[in-house]
This record gives structure tokens, sequence and C-alpha cells, in this order.
């Protein structure tokens, strides 16, 4: 089965929408790289889709989680008062909870029990990739699966990530460590990012989205 990889959604909910148009269930299996939420005007709308997609594919569809998963999860357990979650979009995720009547407690099972990462015996896809950290799985670890910014280590596997925004609304494959990074900015107002890879790793298409205004205007 080919491999379609979702870059960094953000909330941008139509704008994924429009790149699901794109995607063929019958033929492909549709990973996602974490960070579904915060900074576009859609998180909640966004999490329902992806809960009610791994349901209705829960054979071919995963989605990952991201640092922002991370956050809120730790915000809303240990009632971290102004932490991080906050400042990087998790005041404006609350305040759409809030209008739509909705309790953030209630998708916590589900973005606890998503995983890290994917994989198979030709491609790896997570949130930020391996780079060098001793405790490359460490969810809170700086260099971490989550959180690294460093540039990614060469694996016997190609890597799929996200997390660092591309600035040029391309997908960016770096040659030393076969390795693509596919978050384009969505937030940013660039594009949402689908990429297609054949099950061994062969690249098939890219698709990039230009972002939805109504994801974007009037941003909390």
């Amino acid at each position: 089965m080919q491999l379609f990889i979702i870059g960094d959604i953000h909330g941008c909910f139509h704008t994924f929408k429009k790149l699901l148009t794109h995607w063929n269930p019958s033929e492909e299996r549709l990973i996602q790289v974490g960070d579904l939420i915060d900074r576009g005007n859609f998180s909640v709308e966004v999490l329902q889709l992806a809960k009610d997609l791994s349901s209705e594919h829960s054979e071919k569809s995963v989605f990952l989680k991201g640092n922002h998963e991370h956050m809120m999860v730790e915000h809303i357990e240990n009632g971290y008062i102004g932490g991080s979650w906050l400042f990087n979009g998790g005041k404006g995720t609350l305040i759409q909870f809030k209008e739509r009547n909705v309790n953030p407690e209630q998708t916590l099972p589900w973005i606890k029990a998503l995983p890290l990462k994917w994989e198979n015996s030709h491609v790896m896809v997570s949130h930020a990739g391996i780079s060098k950290s001793l405790h490359p799985l460490d969810p809170d670890g700086r260099d971490g699966i989550l959180w690294n910014r460093k540039p990614l280590k060469k694996l016997p596997k190609i890597q799929v990530i996200g997390h660092t925004p591309q600035q040029n609304g391309k997908a960016n494959f770096t040659t030393s460590s076969q390795s693509w990074n596919i978050d384009t900015g969505a937030y940013r107002g660039i594009c949402l990012t689908g990429l297609k890879l054949r099950e061994n790793g062969d690249f098939l298409e890219e698709i990039n989205i230009p972002t939805d205004e109504r994801d974007l205007e009037q941003q909390l």
C-alpha cells in the first residue's frame, strides 16, 4: 500500500479537508506527522475529523503525536499554569473549545494514545525526527522525536518529518540524511503538504494546498 503523508495542520481545518480529497483510501495509507492543533482557527474540528478518520479507516490512517499535542496533555493533566502551551497557541485552542462547548479533557484519551512514530521496512515517519540524541524517543527531550531541530541522522530508512516550517511552500528533501521535511507552514498562510511515497520510500507525488483564508482570519 502506498503512503500519503501529511504535514503539520495546526488547526487549518478547511485546508486539511481540501488535501484529503487527494487521498485514495483503497490504495494509500494516510499518515499525519502530528501538530493537529493550535494557531489556526479550527483545532477542535481538526481533532474531531482526525478521530473520525481513525475510526472509519482504522487500518489505513495513522495520526502521530506532535509536540503541541504533548504540551496540551501536560497542561491539562498536570495543571501547568502559564506553561509553554498557552504561549504556543494553546490559549486560542482553549477558547475554541469553550466556544464550541466541548470539554478538552474528552479528547485526552485519544491524544495520549497517539504513537510517536510509524515505520515499515523502508520509511519512518515522526514529528521531529531522529538526530544523534542518546534518548530519541523521550517525548520531553529537546533533541527527542517531538522537539528536535538538529540535522537528522542518516538511518537505514527514509525519515519523513514536520515540526520545522519550510519557507518556500515545498517539502524539502535532504540527501545527506535521506529525509523529507513536509511542514510547509499551513498556519503561516503558506500551504499544507501531502507527500505520496511507495512503500519502499520512492517518491511519487507532492501536493501543496494553499492555506484556506478561513483557517487564519481573526487568529486567536
